[in-house]
């Protein structure tokens, strides 16, 4: 029996897809057969697309509650359903807690946690309406559970849309499913900001047990799954995608059990 991942009849809508992370999820929707409309506040710099089929863009300020209820109700007005809502929109630049205002903090906790409680809220009064319900995949970063110096309320943020997924699938369930991608670091055409020179990158990439950063189609490949049918009894689940983490600083600083494990196994062995 074969596996097909089957999306031809959805209609998905990715916030923040115009580029980076959010426009490789969208390529992959695209490729199964979905119908991928994409928001974010200014156009992409060319079309988002696989092959001849292209996402629909549609301007809009997740931060803006008004103007979200209006995407929805466009989208629903144009196309007839909502059936997959994945919230991408997101960021921050780096900036040390000690020196960022309470303005600054607020507009991130508002862009990565209240922001895709708002379109979550739209899209689920959409779905519940629907004979088949739809799925709602939050697209949260391995900063929620791990120390994120120089991002720290995004990384507050991430934390709190982890929780946020799990209470909505339980609020939401049976018609809508809710799950969490918590992502690694990704190469995009951003990277350089966050990691420094092509050698800088590539440096980042090695400390990954995988030995690479993930690529965008990555996170669509983990999203396309969740919203669906192959995933149809999966909801309020965190899903860690980060490469197999990061190995721990101490391991490289310590200069015990260095030896290959052919040699070292006799003084680790206490039965003797």
């Amino acid at each position: 029996m074969s596996i097909c991942l089957d999306l031809d009849d959805a209609v998905v809508l990715v916030t923040g897809g115009a580029r980076g992370v959010g426009a490789g999820i969208a390529r992959v929707f695209l490729s199964a057969g979905a119908t991928v409309l994409v928001c974010a506040r200014r156009p992409p710099d060319v079309p988002v697309a696989v092959g001849e089929r292209r996402a629909g863009f549609l301007p809009c300020d997740v931060r803006d509650p008004d103007a979200v209820r209006q995407l929805v109700a466009d989208i629903v007005d144009r196309y007839g359903r909502l059936d997959v809502l994945v919230n991408n929109a997101g960021g921050a630049p780096f900036r040390l807690a000690a020196d960022a205002s309470a303005d600054y903090h607020a507009k991130v906790v508002g862009l990565n946690l209240l922001a895709p409680l708002s379109v979550a809220q739209a899209a689920n009064a959409v779905m519940q309406r629907q004979e088949r319900g739809g799925a709602i995949v939050m697209v949260s970063s391995v900063s929620g559970s791990r120390p994120s110096p120089g991002s720290a309320a995004y990384g507050a943020a991430k934390a709190g849309l982890d929780s946020l997924a799990t209470s909505l699938a339980v609020e939401w369930a049976p018609k809508v499913r809710v799950n969490s991608i918590v992502v690694g670091m990704v190469r995009t055409e951003s990277s350089h900001l966050h990691y420094g020179s092509e050698a800088g990158v590539d440096a980042v990439a090695a400390t990954v047990p995988m030995g690479r950063l993930a690529d965008p189609e990555d996170v669509g490949n983990c999203a396309a799954f969740l919203a669906s049918p192959l995933a149809g009894y999966v909801s309020g689940a965190v899903l860690r995608m980060h490469g197999g983490g990061e190995r721990p600083a101490f391991l490289a600083a310590a200069d015990a059990n260095t030896e290959p494990a052919s040699s070292a196994g006799r003084a680790s062995t206490s039965q003797e």
